[in-house]
């Protein structure tokens, strides 16, 4: 109801604005964009009061905060359209109007990012709580599987120290029985020792007066040995002697036979070397009957080709008979054309 009247306050203002007289305003006549924005301030104006006069009756019901809210508003408006009308008459503009809807609009663009900012920081809110939830509601489960973990191993524990106290148990009486069984094997072994360190000491006695044995007779033959020894040193003296004197004999034996053998082998050398000047005499005296054989033969049958040369060229008083002529010279190139021939 309080609000319904703070709007009724409102429409004589409104009206007062309606009841401009005209030559105000025909005085100055704002530009294109002043109109438009008066236009917009207009309908945004329409568009709360619209707001406000459809909310349901249930919505109507405010706090004393919401109504001195509306109060602060509705003085603030009622403000404005007063200097607006005062400058209206004054000048014909309504800069002041506009300066007012222009800040205006900027708290409420404010007062929304500050809501967009609040509805978004609500959003983070209830997705953390909802994270909050699951972290809550898995760390419980974590908790839970540790707990049955916890009281698994403790089941586990109780069983390995039943278990290890059995285990104890037998291993002490396991190690008890290990050492009985130990004791009676160390009693037997050293039974069986002390038997074999008296037959080691028996024979340990039997072996030392083998060896006192074995020393006197070591020592006898020892000094039959040393008696052998002397007698066969004289006799290696004796015979060394003997040898030496042999040995000079024969030195002086091969010296004699040494400068007769030097003696032959010059004679010998000297033999050869007469057999050898004999030898090369006869190579020579027999090359040099052959070289006369040869040159006698090569005389006789260049002897012979130049007298055959004179008769068939008739050269000095020598000359043949017509037909042998003839014979000859047709048997002569026979035989030329025959080495003719075989030359070829």
């Amino acid at each position: 109801m309080n609000l319904e009247g703070k709007n009724l306050d409102k429409l004589p203002v409104a009206s007062t604005v309606t009841k401009i007289p005209s030559p105000l305003i025909t005085k100055e006549r704002p530009s294109l964009p002043e109109i438009r924005q008066g236009g917009q301030f207009a309908v945004e104006f329409r568009k709360t009061q619209d707001l406000l006069f459809k909310k349901p009756v249930r919505q109507t019901i405010m706090t004393t905060e919401t109504l001195k809210k509306i109060q602060i508003d509705r003085q603030f408006f009622s403000d404005v359209i007063a200097d607006t009308i005062e400058e209206l008459q004054d000048s014909g503009t309504y800069n002041s109007l506009l300066q007012a809807l222009s800040k205006e609009r900027e708290n409420e663009m404010h007062f929304y990012d500050i809501i967009a900012r609040e509805e978004k920081g609500r959003k983070q809110i209830i997705s953390l709580q909802k994270q909050l939830i699951n972290v809550k509601k898995e760390w419980q489960f974590e908790v839970q599987s540790q707990n049955e973990y916890i009281a698994n191993l403790k089941d586990q524990l109780q069983e390995m120290k039943a278990k290890s106290n059995l285990e104890n148990r037998y291993m002490k009486t396991n190690t008890e029985l290990q050492i009985a069984q130990t004791q009676r094997k160390c009693n037997r072994t050293e039974e069986v020792l002390l038997e074999e360190i008296e037959k080691l000491r028996m024979k340990t006695e039997e072996e030392a007066r083998i060896h006192m044995d074995i020393e006197m007779f070591l020592r006898k033959q020892q000094q039959k040995l040393e008696e052998r020894l002397e007698f066969w040193m004289e006799k290696y003296d004796k015979d060394t002697e003997m040898k030496q004197n042999e040995l000079n004999a024969l030195k002086a034996t091969k010296a004699s036979d040494l400068a007769h053998l030097q003696d032959l082998a010059k004679t010998i050398r000297e033999c050869e070397q007469v057999i050898i000047e004999d030898r090369i005499e006869k190579e020579r005296s027999k090359n040099k009957i052959e070289q006369d054989l040869l040159e006698l033969k090569s005389v006789i049958k260049l002897q012979a080709w130049w007298r055959g040369t004179m008769i068939r060229r008739e050269i000095g008083g020598f000359k043949m008979p017509k037909d042998k002529v003839d014979s000859k010279d047709s048997k002569g190139k026979g035989k030329g054309k025959d080495k003719r021939r075989g030359k070829k």
